[in-house]
Parts: structure tokens; sequence; C-alpha cells
């Protein structure tokens, strides 16, 4: 069976994060979002799978290559052109995406899967294709009810008794919403759809394609299913998947490395005298990373592989990237470190190096400034240097 990938889009949302990663290569402890997705497609029987790439296209196109060894096939189709020797990405949409493959060959050619990339989810694919084809759709949208508190976070989806899509909210307030029902972006088409979007032109498919349909009362229905999904569109979504897991709450992700202690899980060869530090889980700590004596570490935290957290550091309920280093003192609750970057659970962002606080934070390979520690004191005193735990 056949299905898609979504992978084109730059993920503004998720700044400072997908300036290097795109969104299919944001890691779970680890592991790239997008391998989950592909592990479930293939559980449920869909092993030709086609990538719509564009924004840090060989990210995706190194790690996953031809799919072999996640057990399936993969191909890709790139959106954009080369500009002076470089590629640069040109998104055309979702549904552009959709007829820019069926359009190049005819791929499309019974019921079909399309997936973003960009979201964990333990959904029963096979249930909901068997709903879709007993109500003779010819697209059809996996929904999730959220409390209506929450519907102003999300794209909402209005149907009839028979689960007819009627109509959509975009972000309505709660008081003005229809319906508790939101769209995941997991959509089940039959070849027939791709009628419905035109070719060379940028066309999305929440935003043009399902208006059309709507309007042209083609057989467009929406099933509301009780699954976990776990959408990382923003920095505080991806916060909260990775304390999540670490937390055990998130279904078929387990935690990588070795469990030393209760809730504490490590990658090979971490430097650590368990003695000498503070460390309450959940926590893992990636490979090759050194946490020095008097150091401390408040789950639920992550900690990258290849870091350093120095002597007197303490970090709490943060995840922090490959090649950190946290230098002497420094304290960190509810951050995200990413490279230069410190961002906050809200997604407010600090650059280190612009603040000239790339003493506290930088990268572990980094050969460190010889700021005088009473320099250094003065610096923190006048900067707010422990005012990192702050921003």
């Amino acid at each position: 069976m056949k299905a898609m990938i979504l992978a084109a889009g730059k993920g503004t949302r998720v700044r400072p994060i997908t300036y290097t990663i795109p969104k299919p290569m944001i890691p779970i402890l680890q592991k790239p979002v997008m391998e989950f997705l592909l592990e479930l497609l293939r559980q449920h029987g869909f092993d030709q799978i086609m990538v719509n790439v564009s924004h840090l296209a060989n990210e995706i196109e190194s790690y996953f290559r031809d799919g072999q060894r996640f057990g399936v096939q993969i191909a890709y189709s790139f959106e954009g052109r080369i500009v002076d020797g470089e590629l640069m990405g040109e998104a055309i949409g979702s549904a552009g995406g959709m007829r820019k493959i069926q359009d190049f060959s005819p791929f499309f050619d019974d019921t079909f899967v399309v997936l973003c990339g960009d979201a964990l989810i333990d959904l029963d694919l096979t249930e909901a294709v068997k709903w879709h084809r007993e109500k003779g759709s010819i697209a059809t949208i996996v929904m999730k009810s959220v409390p209506r508190d929450e519907v102003s976070s999300y794209g909402v989806v209005v149907t009839d008794e028979s689960g007819r899509i009627q109509a959509f909210q975009e972000k309505p307030s709660v008081e003005e919403a229809l319906s508790t029902d939101i769209n995941t972006g997991i959509y089940i088409f039959e070849p027939e759809v791709l009628n419905y979007i035109p070719s060379d032109e940028a066309f999305d498919i929440g935003g043009d394609l399902f208006p059309k349909l709507v309007a042209a009362g083609a057989p467009f229905y929406g099933i509301s299913m009780d699954f976990q999904w776990v959408d990382i569109g923003k920095v505080p979504d991806y916060w909260r998947a990775i304390r999540g897991v670490l937390a055990g709450e998130i279904k078929n992700v387990s935690i990588p490395g070795h469990e030393v202690a209760p809730g504490i899980y490590t990658g090979l060869n971490v430097s650590v005298n368990w003695d000498k530090v503070n460390i309450q889980g959940p926590v893992y700590i990636g490979g090759m990373t050194k946490i020095e004596d008097g150091a401390t570490i408040i789950g639920p935290t992550m900690i990258g592989p290849n870091c350093c957290v120095c002597s007197g550091a303490t970090v709490e309920s943060s995840v922090i990237f490959e090649y950190s280093r946290l230098g002497p003192g420094v304290r960190l609750v509810d951050k995200l470190v990413f490279g230069r970057y410190c961002v906050d659970k809200t997604g407010a962002t600090i650059d280190v190096q612009a603040a000239a606080l790339d003493w506290l934070i930088t990268d572990a390979r980094q050969v460190m400034p010889s700021h005088p520690p009473a320099e250094r004191q003065a610096i923190a005193e006048l900067l707010g240097a422990d005012g990192v735990a702050r921003t």
C-alpha cells in the first residue's frame, strides 16, 4: 500500500531547532520523529512511501535513503531549484506536492494515506482506512476530540451525524467553536481527489483542497478516533513531547540507553561519579557526555550526547541538545539549549553569543574564552547571567 509523508515545510514555529534540522528530523531522544511514522506505516502495510522535501532536503534524504533499513521503500520529490550552486527550497503546498508526484508519473493508484511529518501518533490506520472505504469517501480526515477549552489552538472540523464534513473553523474562540473535533493532519484519499488539485500551482490541503471538496459536494468525511497524537508544531509542543516520553506517558516511544538507577538512563560511556552528583529522574544522558562533580540534574530532563555539565551547574526540567557545554554555576530551569540558543518553554529565545554569555553556554568542542573569574562575576551581575534561567 502507498502513503505520503509531508516533509517540505520550513518549520518556522520550531525555530531555532529548524535552522539546521528539518522538522521531520527533530529528535525524540535521539530518534527522528519521521522514523516513528515509518514504523507505524509499515505496521499497517504501507510499504511504498513518497516524501516531498524542500527545506534542508539533504538531511532527510541522507538519513532515510531508500527506506530499506526501515522495511519500506522511499522515494523523494524535491520542491525547489539550484541557485548559484546551492539547493533552494520552494515548497508548493501540501496538495501541490501530491499533484507534482502524480504528474511526474501516476503513483497514487489506490487508497492512500498522507501524514504530516512532525507528529507522534499511535493510530489504528487499518481501522481508519476500513471506515473510509465503507463510507465511499473520496477524502477522509482523521480527527481527534479535544477539551473545549483547547479548541482555539487547532483547526476545528464540523461534520453532520453521518460524519460528512460541513465546514472548518481555524482556531475559533471557545464560544464560537461548533465542534471539539480537530484536524490532526492525517488524511486518507482516493486517487480521484487529485482531480481537484491544479498542476504547477501552490495548493494547500487544508486551505485550498478541502474547501473545494465541500463546495463541490464531494463525498468528504471525517472520523473521530481515540488515539495518542503529539503534534510538534511549536517549540512548547516539542518540550511537552520530550517530557511525555521521559515520564512514560507517550506510547511506543521507549527511553534509549541503559537504566543505571531508577528513572536515570544513559547512553554509552558517560563520564560521571554518581556519588558526587545530584541526579533525580526521569533523566536521559546521551553517550560520551561528561557530568562533573557537584552538578545537579533534575528531571524530566534530557542531556544530549557529547555534552559537558560543569561543576556547580544545575539543569532542571530542560532539554539540552548535543555538544552543549554548560559552564560552572549556570542554572537552567525550564530551558531548551540548542547550539548558540537558549529557549524557554514559551518559545522565547536568547542568542547566548550575542548576549556575551557564551562562556556560560557554548559548544563543547569549542576552546573556551579566557575570562578571569572576577570579570566573569562582573558580567554575570551586569547581564544577569543566572538570568539565563529567567529569560
